[in-house]
């Protein structure tokens, strides 16, 4: 069984607020369970049982097209804007991050530090007030900080992005920043599907 979350508390474990981040923060799309599965890291059972509990609840609709299961916030759900907005201050800067830097030129990798990182990391402590996020690769500073931005609208709060050279980051000795940086608990943003 997986600690509860301390990104969102009242969850009975991490993954099921990350679940409810990408269908809540992506309420246009349907996923399917292997998306999800995928994107998420886990195996298509676990998704395919927590999305049984969520459909059963009312907070995830379903539908078949054939052989796919396809998944989506259900947004006339009465909890569905409050859910919404925690999931967003909670979980939502993984999912919201991933969609703005794929398809940003020059991003090699991209992380989650400081606060957030480590609430998701498990690390007790008070909820992030800010989002720390290190783009490695060569990327323009300008569209960054309007990727940035975009993400601040959409989660409620200051997200702070900086940048590194794919060389720096390859051997932070000389730098005491990504010393720090890597000494504390990183998320990798990933792809979205």
């Amino acid at each position: 069984m997986q600690p509860r979350s301390k990104l969102l508390p009242l969850l009975r474990s991490p993954l099921l607020g990350e679940l409810l981040a990408w269908l809540y923060l992506h309420p246009e799309k349907d996923y399917s369970v292997t998306e999800l599965a995928q994107l998420l890291h886990v195996s298509a059972s676990t998704i395919s049982r927590e999305a049984g509990h969520l459909a059963g609840s009312g907070l995830v609709l379903e539908r078949r097209r054939g052989n796919l299961r396809l998944l989506r916030a259900d947004v006339g759900h009465r909890l569905a804007r409050p859910l919404t907005e925690l999931l967003a201050l909670s979980y939502g800067p993984a999912a919201v991050l991933a969609d703005q830097l794929s398809s940003l030129n020059g991003v090699e990798r991209a992380y989650i530090y400081g606060s957030w990182a480590a609430r998701y990391a498990g690390e007790p402590g008070p909820p992030p007030e800010d989002i720390d996020v290190l783009v490695v690769g060569e990327v323009d500073e300008d569209e960054l900080a309007d990727r940035a931005r975009a993400a601040e609208r959409k989660l409620g709060r200051e997200v702070n992005a900086h940048r590194v050279s794919v060389s720096a980051w390859r051997s932070p000795g000389d730098d005491p920043f990504l010393g720090s940086v890597r000494s504390r608990p990183l998320f990798e943003i990933g792809d979205p599907p």
